[in-house]
């Protein structure tokens, strides 16, 4: 096809994703799923701000390690201390490695924030640049805020980034302000002011705040731009990024029609979701467009005869196109190590050794508790055992007395990172509440927990609960998740998980707000 063209797929759910309120992924949070997004297809993940915390720049390094073909990225300042901190985490990569600089265009954001005359912006993009070009494989410059620039500035811009190195230059719709004509519009202005971006890849990077930024991006790649930056279930700052698997689909489905295309295993698509979803806590609305359970599910009569007879008749896609038929993997008590490490590895997660034999004894808990044990129960089995081995502190046991007539009373034994154990007991409001507060006395502090909530993973009265909780100290937010098929456990390991996470928010720096 003379009009096929294919669009780099551009991952920002481990920088921007993570600047949600209440999301901190730990170093080895972020390999996970850095290897979740390689194997999904990613051409370029952004793996953080390297130089906004020593737990960011561990994260980007992470990332860069455990990846073996998808570009890694940091995103930098302009200053040479953000640029230098980017240069180092990159280092382990056996990839191409990306410094994402950013700096912002329009008069509010210059006069405001940075304090700086266009002029002054013009050199200090300039020189970041040609600084970076001579570190990293790729150097990406971001006109921050660039919809509500000048399109005469930003061509201005641009040029001087393209002289001085940069092969990507991103235009993004900071503020989610545009409508899809409008953004289009731009494009193709500052493109015909700088005929020089016909030698570089433009890139779109959009919000949500409008509810348009899938629009917006898709009005931006149908105008010649061919990087799309785009996150995982759309999270991201205020109401979030473009959603990857909406545009991915978008442009399978529709591509007859545009001659668009990615290189992402859209079969992946569901697992990624529900990782994402499970670690970073933020659940996927049930009519989320792709992966929200509601997406390929038919109540109305007219509708179920509709697709027994024909599922095109109100499908225009196929589930198991995005992964939604991988979850009928049934284990039972009876099944053994090697059909458990099978079912693990079918769902990409390679376990063995010491890891196996405790995922097996968790197994077989859960498995004595339940008839069957799906795809999904595995996945929230093992990501549960993942996170407990990157805590500080774990769940050890716990005790609780429960009665309509008195006060439930909890008994909480907590493991150290020294490998001792530390008891506290207290009485609640109830079972969980009791429990919570005889962590606390575990663990002193003075946060408010903002957000507890409880959801099944599959259905059924054996179901496994999962858990999550939100943290509040200080206007530092944390999430903590656990899982379990008793609530009482998932609750107390979630709990755990987020105190784990505000210890370590308590020591770094916290990073600068990004909105790029």
């Amino acid at each position: 096809m003379a009009r096929r063209r294919r669009i780099t797929i551009f991952d920002t759910t481990l920088r921007d994703g993570e600047q949600s309120p209440g999301i901190a992924l730990a170093p080895a949070e972020k390999a996970e799923i850095a290897i979740a997004l390689e194997r999904l297809g990613v051409d370029v993940i952004e793996a953080g701000f390297a130089a906004s915390s020593p737990g960011d720049f561990e994260g980007v390094r992470a990332v860069a390690e455990s990846v073996s073909s998808s570009t890694v990225a940091s995103i930098a300042r302009t200053r040479r201390e953000d640029l230098d901190a980017a240069f180092e985490a990159l280092a382990p990569a056996r990839t191409r490695r990306r410094v994402h600089i950013f700096i912002a265009t329009s008069p509010i954001h210059m006069e405001q924030k940075l304090e700086l005359e266009p002029p002054e912006v013009l050199r200090e993009a300039r020189a970041a640049v040609a600084y970076a070009a001579a570190h990293v494989d790729e150097v990406e410059l971001c006109c921050e805020d660039a919809t509500r620039s000048d399109p005469g500035f930003v061509a201005e811009v641009c040029r001087a980034a393209i002289a001085a190195g940069a092969t990507i230059v991103n235009l993004p719709d900071t503020v989610g302000w545009c409508l899809p004509d409008t953004y289009a519009a731009f494009l193709r202005d500052v493109r015909a002011r700088s005929p020089e971006l016909e030698r570089v890849t433009v890139s779109v990077h959009c919000h949500d705040d409008l509810g348009l930024a899938v629009a917006n991006s898709f009005a931006g790649l149908l105008v010649g731009c061919r990087q799309v930056e785009c996150a995982i279930n759309g999270i991201g700052e205020r109401a979030g990024n473009a959603s990857l698997e909406e545009i991915v689909m978008l442009l399978r489905v529709r591509e007859a029609a545009h001659g668009l295309w990615t290189g992402v295993d859209t079969r992946e698509i569901a697992r990624t979701s529900r990782m994402v979803s499970r670690i970073t806590g933020y659940q996927v609305q049930p009519n989320k467009a792709i992966v929200g359970r509601n997406a390929f599910a038919h109540e109305s009569g007219i509708h179920q005869d509709g697709v027994l007879k024909e599922r095109t008749t109100y499908e225009i896609m196929d589930a198991t196109t995005v992964g939604l038929a991988g979850n009928d993997i049934v284990l039972g008590k009876h099944s053994g190590r090697h059909a458990l490490r099978q079912a693990l590895s079918d769902l990409g997660f390679a376990v063995d050794g010491a890891a196996l034999n405790h995922a097996f004894r968790r197994f077989k808990e859960i498995a004595d508790k339940k008839k069957q044990v799906t795809a999904m129960d595995l996945e929230a089995l093992v990501t549960d055992e993942l996170r407990s081995e990157m805590a500080g502190y774990a769940l050890e046991w716990f005790d609780v007395e429960a009665s309509s007539r008195r006060p439930p009373h909890a008994r909480v034994s907590v493991t150290t990172p020294d490998g001792g154990s530390v008891e506290g007991s207290f009485t609640g409001d109830g079972p969980v509440d009791a429990t919570f507060k005889a962590i606390q006395q575990i663990f002193p502090h003075t946060a408010n927990l903002v957000l507890f909530s409880v959801g099944a993973v599959t259905e059924g009265t054996d179901a496994q609960a999962k858990t999550t909780v939100r943290l509040e100290e200080n206007g530092k937010l944390v999430d903590g998740q656990g899982a379990d098929t008793d609530t009482i456990v998932a609750s107390a390991r979630a709990y755990v998980h987020a105190l784990n996470k505000l210890l370590v928010k308590r020591v770094r720096t916290e990073p600068q707000a990004l909105s790029a």
